[in-house]
């Protein structure tokens, strides 16, 4: 049969690990959410920013903040200084690049934010479903890439759809930093009739990467199970929280800790500690590595706020000024993340 490269195979007992430690909380926290929202309950804006300011320091941000260490270990090296030198390089290269993108023309910029969210955070789901969920019927390149556009797009489509005045008040508040009322130019996005579009392409896209699963996971209904399951969770959630409430726990509950899965395996300690079933060293060691560059970039959040022509004024604003850093380093960060693909054999097809 057609399969992925060894790239992506866990051991058991790591694999059995992060179910246990990774997906399980996930899976808890969303479906624990749906709850009292599907009952009424609403939340004050200011609390809603919670999860999002959290991720400043909890899982958030410190995600990408060992991407100097990741690329060489994804190759089996140790991480040397030139190898080092090569990652701060793409990030200062392709950072500042897009930096200067924000300053110059904000809305197409806030635009490929959004698109480049949508490809990166289908990408981590991706490596996910093979390697830890060890979902077997994404055995084509297109197979991957439907399942890439179906994932990234439940956190970017799905609010959009269901909350869209929510989505233009987040997009004002990036773009307002840098211009005023320039996001009149993304008024057709709002609109019911678009959103009605998006929202019926993408039911139609989701209805048959579900139903191709379903076909292709004859001898093992389990791990279709368990991807049908997280993408409807996932539809459920994001139309019924409120976004910038759920994008927040989203980003540090499941995208941020799924990377942070992906990376503790490549390093030799924690993944010793995996394989003897114990996560909480693992994610302690992590926290060391990440914490001095996490600290950095709160430092360059502090830059942002100088240099920005409007700078913030109120809890939303903030929120504005800290998704502008996260957009600026995800570029770079994406970035390394495809090559760690590569390494791994995320889009690779063979037959053994």
């Amino acid at each position: 049969m057609i399969r992925s490269v060894p790239g992506v195979d866990l051991d058991a007992p790591i694999q059995e690990t992060l179910v246990r430690g990774v997906l399980w909380p996930s899976w808890v926290v969303t479906a624990g959410l749906i709850v009292p929202f599907t009952l009424g309950v609403s939340l004050p804006p200011v609390v809603q920013y919670v999860p999002l300011v959290a991720s400043v320091l909890l899982l958030g941000l410190p995600h990408g903040a060992v991407d100097h260490l990741a690329l060489p270990r994804v190759r089996g090296r140790d991480p040397t200084f030139r190898a080092i030198a090569g990652v701060f390089a793409l990030y200062g290269a392709l950072g500042v690049v897009y930096a200067v993108t924000w300053f110059l023309v904000p809305t197409a910029a806030f635009g490929f934010f959004i698109l480049l969210t949508w490809a990166h955070w289908g990408q981590g789901d991706l490596y996910a479903l093979l390697a830890v969920a060890d979902v077997g019927y994404l055995d084509t390149r297109a197979r991957r890439a439907l399942a890439t556009v179906v994932r990234g797009g439940l956190p970017m489509l799905v609010p959009l759809v269901f909350f869209p005045d929510w989505y233009r008040r987040v997009a004002d508040a990036l773009v307002s930093l840098f211009a005023l009322a320039s996001t009149a130019r993304l008024d057709w996005a709002f609109q019911f009739e678009t959103r009605l579009a998006l929202g019926l392409a993408y039911g139609t896209v989701v209805l048959g990467y579900l139903a191709m699963g379903y076909l292709g996971s004859t001898t093992r209904r389990s791990t279709w199970t368990v991807d049908a399951g997280e993408t409807l969770l996932l539809i459920v959630f994001f139309a019924v929280v409120p976004p910038v409430f759920a994008v927040g726990v989203y980003f540090c509950v499941w995208h941020a800790y799924r990377h942070i899965a992906r990376l503790v395996p490549l390093e030799p300690a924690s993944k010793a500690a995996l394989s003897d079933r114990r996560i909480r060293p693992a994610l302690a060691r992590f926290a060391r590595e990440a914490t001095p560059l996490t600290l950095v970039s709160l430092a360059l959040l502090g830059g942002f706020y100088l240099l920005v022509p409007n700078p913030p004024a109120n809890p939303l604003g903030w929120v504005g000024l800290y998704l502008v850093l996260i957009a600026v380093l995800t570029l770079p960060h994406v970035a390394v993340v495809t090559l760690m693909d590569r390494e791994q054999g995320v889009w690779s097809i063979t037959r053994p």
